[in-house]
């Protein structure tokens, strides 16, 4: 049996924990690895056309399986590419492996051809960021930095030089046992005693809910139901939350729509389940306030806390629903519920207006009517920007559907790539990439990928041929727009050329027949929506303090961008209020 390199050690310990691609671009220095794992039947090579790409894929396969991914680069320029991905996953808490090869080893430190110094580089956007410089070091040093990503969820990074990866691995390597999963963190004593107490001594409890409440939906019920709280929710937390929620007061922030800020200002408690919200003018500073969170480094950061606990929400909360005692009294629920569906009603004719006859097409109709027609699983992918607004406000979750955007990192063209990796995961599920046209054109490179492996994800482009957000940005600081326009091509002809399916729609009635028929496309598809470039949004509570950098873009704005179904939801909710 012909003795193993680095390389093909490498992709075998990646296969064993549960890695399926390595999403990346070849060349140089990544050579022995793209070899073996062509030699490898457990892990496919992706080939992407820019190395961002691979890394926001990895990051959105991890964020749809729970699972490692990993995306690689080649010395130098390669690996430098993967970094604006690698942070969005990082800050998205997705186990991602990123490898990134270097230059030949005995010239590292004397300004080599591509040199850079990867394993400095990426030690932002990482929990671990190493270099292997022998392959005896090799096994345990890529176990530790599985073990960091899975562990802490979000990056590790190991930097491996060619030469080193070409090299014959050890004789006889350790196959140590490999952490593929994370345990559940239960609070200590102390601590839920101290909660319960708050809780059972404020009359009005509010819980404000993030993605940290993945897997938690029965129990944040239950304990809202003991409790009588009105539940509002931050954008990572809207997937796990709001569906079948009849305690539902919608979100704060700056994309906000509802009852969710008074809910969160008018309580004598306000509990913070999963979330690291890092709008803090948007929260209260005269409630006390109870932070739950699974990573202590954010208990407290953003707002003074009169109780941190560390623990998960589910263990947290199996812990506190024994305990608490049941409240009766449902003024405030009943109130902020009230407010909720009328703060909905009020919005939700902005884009029902004339909308058939709306010329160019509110985008707000468009995300209601993809709503309307994707699939109950789809997963939608989502841009930095005005398709945000969109996501936020009309694309309704149900337990099922997964929304993933660069939430954390605010990333342009983020949708197409992390749509790639979606769709790896399961080619038979439909998903969908809410585009801009200014994220989509930047790294419209890769709609190519979409194309090479006939993947069928379906971009829907809100084309308005300009960057919506920024233009925003300057209105409110009374700036003229500048350099945000965009000459756009007509981007259904693009897709055509690349060999995808492509139209075009101009006119609020072609729109449903069009988006009909791309779904059902067998390949990849693109319907090129021509929007109004002056539909804007307005969050829901505005003060002073909020108008300073990102919250700016959206602080002052004039229209507002309505609801969608969620109304629907808010006047089920309404039932639930005794008549008096």
């Amino acid at each position: 049996m012909a003795k193993q390199n680095v390389a093909e050690q490498f992709v075998d310990i990646l296969a064993r924990a549960g890695v399926k691609r390595l999403y990346g671009v070849v060349g140089d220095s990544l050579n022995p690895v793209v070899d073996a794992v062509r030699r490898n039947p457990a892990v496919d090579w992706i080939h992407v056309r820019h190395e961002e790409t691979a890394a926001f894929a990895a990051g959105a396969e991890a964020q749809i399986t729970g699972k490692l991914t990993a995306c690689a680069g080649s010395c130098g320029p390669g690996n430098l590419h993967l970094i604006n991905g690698l942070f969005d996953a990082h800050r998205s808490m997705a186990p991602v492996l990123a490898l990134a090869s270097h230059i030949p080893s005995g010239e590292i430190g004397l300004g080599y051809f591509q040199e850079t110094h990867p394993d400095r580089l990426f030690q932002e956007c990482s929990h671990y960021s190493e270099m292997i410089s022998s392959p005896q070091q090799m096994p345990r040093l890529l176990q530790t930095a599985i073990q960091h990503a899975i562990g802490q969820g979000g990056v590790s990074v190991v930097t491996l030089p060619g030469d080193i990866a070409d090299r014959p691995a050890p004789d006889r390597a350790p196959e140590s046992a490999l952490v593929t999963s994370r345990p559940g963190v239960r609070p200590a004593d102390a601590e839920i005693d101290r909660l319960v107490q708050l809780i059972d001594e404020a009359g009005k409890v509010t819980l404000f809910c993030g993605s940290g409440t993945a897997g938690a939906h029965t129990e944040v019920m239950e304990f809202a139901e003991k409790i009588k709280s009105p539940v509002g929710h931050a954008l990572r937390g809207k997937e796990w939350i709001q569906y079948d929620n009849k305690f539902d007061v919608g979100m704060s922030g700056l994309l906000g729509y509802g009852a969710a800020y008074e809910a969160t200002h008018e309580c004598d408690l306000l509990i913070l389940l999963g979330t690291d919200f890092p709008y803090n003018a948007f929260l209260p500073d005269d409630v006390r306030i109870a932070q739950v969170d699974v990573r202590p480094e954010r208990l407290g950061r953003r707002s003074k806390l009169d109780l941190a606990v560390w623990g998960d929400v589910r263990e947290t909360l199996r812990c506190l629903i024994p305990r608490v005692r049941t409240k009766t009294d449902r003024r405030f629920l009943d109130k902020m519920l009230k407010k909720h569906a009328d703060a909905l009603e009020g919005v939700v004719k902005a884009y029902t207006r004339k909308v058939d006859k709306h010329v160019p097409i509110h985008p707000e109709y468009v995300a209601a009517v993809l709503d309307e027609l994707a699939d109950e699983d789809a997963v939608f992918t989502v841009d930095t920007g005005m398709c945000n607004v969109w996501a936020a406000r009309y694309i309704s979750p149900n337990g099922r559907r997964r929304i993933i955007g660069s939430f954390s990192h605010g990333s342009m063209a983020n949708a197409l790539p992390m749509a790639i990796g979606a769709q790896f995961t399961d080619p038979g599920r439909q998903v969908v990439s809410m585009s801009g046209d200014g994220g989509f054109a930047m790294l419209m490179g890769d709609f190519l990928t979409l194309v090479q492996y006939d993947l069928p994800v379906k971009v829907v482009l809100f084309d308005n041929s300009a960057l919506g957000m920024v233009e925003l940005e300057m209105l409110v600081a009374g700036l003229p727009s500048y350099g945000t326009t965009n000459t756009n091509p007509d981007f259904a002809a693009v897709a055509r050329a690349c060999g995808a399916y492509g139209v075009r729609v101009e006119k609020p009635k072609q729109l449903a027949g069009a988006l009909r028929d791309a779904f059902r496309h067998k390949g990849p598809a693109l319907v090129d929506v021509v929007t109004d470039p002056n539909a804007l949004s307005i969050p829901p509570k505005i003060k002073a303090e909020m108008v300073t950098g990102f919250a700016l873009s959206a602080s002052k704005i004039v229209l507002d961008g309505g609801v969608g179904r969620m109304l629907q939801l808010a006047r089920s909710n309404l039932r639930n209020v005794p008549r008096p």
